[in-house]
Formats: structure tokens, C-alpha cells, sequence
């Protein structure tokens, strides 16, 4: 419709009689005029990059929006009405098929698809062109992006990294808006490669990109201590561990206060997490005392052989901790819960080994203790 013949339906439309419905059928017969009575403006059309990046350790396999403003992406000034007149306000210019579409699309055709590596969904946290009046006859833009990137492992979702990246660019007025198109496709392209030396960097030595875990048990080495004993198969119990002043009760004639721990360094290389998985097993000479009537090696084998079921407990609980029990997301936790389950098994068989020994009294009983402990100390390789 021309605008004459517009017009003529503006003045046709104001005369009495007319009803409202037919400015409403003005407007829908003219659905491509926007404010002021201008066209509504064709969207910003992003041109892909083609290999943009070659990533080596990933694939894009889903972009998701997260903006808190999804009307459009670009807000743009038109030219003004009259050559020296300001500009109008900004209008809303989105990508064609809106802004999350042609993000997807770009990225689709700017980074190679090889689903044998690892799955990264792109978070769009923010993404917005601005322009505001710069100097006479220019526009001045401002770009606003955010990205947070994230993979799937085994089911999980494990973040990654974050990018935040800001751009300005000016513009004759009278240029189309597609003129602002490169500083969008810049920043996205820059937020690509920084996530792809990114990972090139990190594949290797952390931990979040890891593929599998691989357990590497080992026992403390035996060293000299002034309080602490530490287990040695080597370096068995002796009257001078027993340093404290003699508690006698409950007809025991000794006591020893055995007991284990665990450390755990975890260290990621070539996309295997090594969990290096050591027990610590130790007397705390200090606490432990025996009565100067009981020095004699059958009650030393005795207090010797709780030593050895705190051995026994802390190889149990080696073989426990696996990859198969662990997870590469939780496996700290996993392996704390397998330590206070084994920590409540070893005090119930230390209660166990002196109830059916009484304390040792019990000659037959600690003879049969005696041997089922070497037995297992040999089946582990402790002996």
C-alpha cells in the first residue's frame, strides 16, 4: 500500500462511523512497518567461520540459553529522519530464527563435529550488541558476552570454564546494521579458541577432564619414631614399645593401642586419574604398656598379633577401594566411607580376638588366632 493511498485510509479510518476494528485491520495489513512508520528491521545475519577452531579434545554437543533478556541480541540505532537530527532509540534486532538458533547454527558450522571425544555443552549466559550515539553521524557500539562451558562424564555434568569477553566498534549511521555483525562474529569466534587452548592446556593434568581412574595402593614405609611405631613385618613388637606407666584391669596384663589411617593424592595424566592410595598402620608406643611380670614373648606375641589384625584390616580395606567402587566425581567420599566401615571392622575384631583368647589366657583359642593371622598375613603378601 502506498503512502497516499495510507494516508487516505488514516483520514477514511477518522471519520465518524468507522469502528475500531479497522485501524486493527491496518495494522495487520501492515505488519512490516515499525516504529515511526519505518520497515521493522531484517535480522543480523551471523556468517559462519569455517573451521574457526580444529578442537583435538572436544566436540560442541549442545548450545543452551541461559540470558536473562532473550528478545533480542542486538539493539542498533536507525538513521536519523533528517541529515543533523539525532538518531531515533535503538530497535531490537535479533538473528534470524532468534538469537539461541543462530548461535547454534554458527557454532554447528564453525567447529568440526567428531563425537569420539568429549560431549561440551555451551552455556550462552549473555550475548548483546548495544549502540548509543557517538560521534556526529556514527553509532557506538558495545558487545557483551558470556559463555560457561561444561561436559558430560559418565552421566554427570562437570563444569569446566568460563568466558567473559566485551568488544566496541563504531559505525557510519547510514551503514546497514549489518555492519555490526563482525564484532559479534569476532567475540564468538575468540570465545571458541579460548575454550579449545583451554582444553589443549588442561586435558592432560586435571582432574575434571579426566576419563578413568587407576588405583595405586602401597603401604607407609617403615621409619624410626620416638612415639610412633609404624608396621613392619620386619620390625615386630619389643619390650621397649611399651612406654606407658602399667594400667592392669579386666585380667589383662598388657595393652597396645594399634590403629591405621590413609592418605590419598590424586594426579591426572593423560586423561587417567591416578588415585596413589597409601595406609598407614602404627602403635602409639607412649599409650601402650605392659606389666614387668608379663615380659615374656607369649604375652609379647600376643599384644603383637593386635598389631597384625590392624595389618589385616588396612590390606582389606586397600582391596576395597577400586575403580569399580569409586567414581571420578566422588571418589573421596567413597573411599571415607570404605575407612569408617573398616575402622568399626578392626575394632570388632580387635573385641572379637581378646574375648575368644581372654586376653590371651586362653592358650588353645590364641593358637588358633595365631595361625589364622599368619595365614592371611601370607595370602596379602604382608609376610
Amino acid at each position: 500500500m502506498s503512502a497516499p493511498r495510507i494516508l487516505s485510509f488514516l483520514q477514511l479510518a477518522a471519520r465518524p462511523g468507522w469502528r475500531a476494528a479497522g485501524l486493527a485491520l491496518l495494522l495487520v495489513a501492515l505488519p512490516g512497518l515499525g516504529r515511526q512508520g519505518r520497515p521493522a528491521p531484517p535480522p543480523l545475519a551471523l556468517q559462519p567461520v569455517p573451521a574457526a577452531i580444529t578442537p583435538t579434545q572436544f566436540y560442541v554437543a549442545a548450545v543452551l540459553d541461559e540470558r536473562t533478556e532473550r528478545r533480542a541480541v542486538a539493539y542498533l540505532l536507525p538513521p536519523p529522519g533528517r541529515p543533523g537530527l539525532p538518531p531515533p532509540p535503538p530497535e531490537a534486532v535479533d538473528l534470524p530464527g532468534g538469537g539461541l538458533a543462530a548461535i547454534r547454527q554458527f557454532v554447528a558450522r564453525s567447529v568440526p563435529h567428531r563425537p569420539g571425544l568429549r560431549p561440551v555443552t555451551i552455556r550462552l549466559r549473555e550475548c548483546r550488541l548495544q549502540e548509543s550515539p557517538g560521534a556526529p553521524g556514527w553509532a557506538s557500539g558495545k558487545l557483551a558476552l558470556a559463555l560457561s562451558f561444561e561436559w558430560q562424564r559418565h552421566g554427570r555434568t562437570i563444569a569446566l570454564t568460563t568466558y567473559s569477553g566485551a568488544a566496541r566498534y563504531q559505525r557510519p549511521l547510514l551503514s546497514p546494521y549489518a555492519a555490526a555483525e563482525p564484532a559479534l562474529r569476532q567475540a564468538l569466534v575468540a570465545a571458541l579458541q579460548y575454550f579449545d587452548g583451554w582444553m589443549n592446556r588442561e586435558a592432560a593434568a586435571n582432574a575434571k577432564l579426566a576419563w578413568r581412574l587407576q588405583v595405586h595402593p602401597s603401604n607407609y614405609p617403615f621409619q624410626p619414631d620416638a612415639d610412633t611405631l609404624y608396621y613392619s613385618p620386619a620390625r615386630p613388637l619389643t619390650y621397649d614399645d611399651f612406654l606407658a606407666v602399667p594400667r592392669p584391669r579386666n585380667g589383662a596384663v598388657g595393652a597396645v593401642f594399634p590403629s591405621f589411617a590413609y592418605t590419598a593424592q590424586a594426579q591426572a595424566r593423560d586423561g587417567v586419574l591416578h588415585l596413589h592410595l597409601q595406609t598407614k598402620v602404627f602403635v602409639v608406643r607412649t599409650s601402650s604398656w605392659l606389666l614387668p611380670s608379663a615380659r615374656h614373648p607369649y604375652s609379647l606375641n600376643h599384644e603383637q598379633r593386635h598389631f597384625d589384625l590392624v595389618q589385616l584390616i588396612a590390606e582389606r580395606f586397600k582391596r576395597k577401594v577400586t575403580p569399580d567402587s569409586l567414581t571420578l566425581d566422588n571418589f573421596d567420599a567413597r573411599m571415607q566411607f570404605q575407612f569408617l566401615q573398616s575402622w568399626r571392622a578392626m575394632n570388632q575384631l580387635q573385641d572379637q580376638y581378646d574375648a575368644e583368647t581372654n586376653h590371651g589366657q586362653n592358650q588353645a583359642a590364641q593358637q588358633r588366632w595365631n595361625a589364622r593371622i599368619e595365614a592371611e598375613l601370607r595370602q596379602y603378601g604382608v609376610k
